[in-house]
C-alpha cells in the first residue's frame, strides 16, 4: 500500500511542479519538457534518480524525467559498448520501443476518433 501512496505524491509533486512552471514563468511547454527530460538525465549522472525509482517506482519513471532516465542509460550503455559512435545509437536503441509504441497507438487513436481542426 506504501508503495501506491509514494508512487502517487512523488508523481504528483513532478506534476505540480512543472504545472507551476507553466503557470508562473513565461516558458512555453516545449521547454518545460525539455527542462524535464534533461533533469531525469542529470539525476541519473549524479547517481540520484536510481533511489528515487527504488522509493517511488512508477511516480518517478512515468513523468518525463524517467524518460531522460532512460536515454542517459542508453547512451552510458552503448558508449561502454561502442566508444564514441555510442553516443548517437544509444539513446535511440533505449527509447525505441517506447517511442514506437507513441506513434502506433497514435496513429490508430487518430483512425478511430478523426481529429478534426478547430476554426
Amino acid at each position: 500500500m506504501m508503495e501506491y501512496i509514494n508512487a502517487f505524491w512523488v508523481g504528483g509533486l513532478i506534476c505540480a511542479l512543472a504545472q507551476i512552471l507553466l503557470d508562473r514563468t513565461k516558458l512555453m511547454p516545449g521547454r518545460i519538457m525539455v527542462l524535464l527530460v534533461c533533469t531525469g538525465a542529470v539525476l541519473s549522472f549524479l547517481g540520484l534518480y536510481q533511489p528515487l525509482f527504488e522509493y517511488a517506482g512508477a511516480g518517478a519513471s512515468v513523468p518525463l524525467i524517467g524518460f531522460g532516465h532512460l536515454l542517459f542509460h542508453g547512451v552510458k550503455e552503448a558508449v561502454d559498448e561502442s566508444g564514441f559512435l555510442g553516443l548517437f545509437q544509444g539513446g535511440f536503441r533505449a527509447g525505441a520501443v517506447g517511442t514506437s509504441a507513441a506513434l502506433i497507438f497514435s496513429y490508430l487513436a487518430s483512425l478511430i476518433f478523426r481529429p478534426k481542426m478547430k476554426k
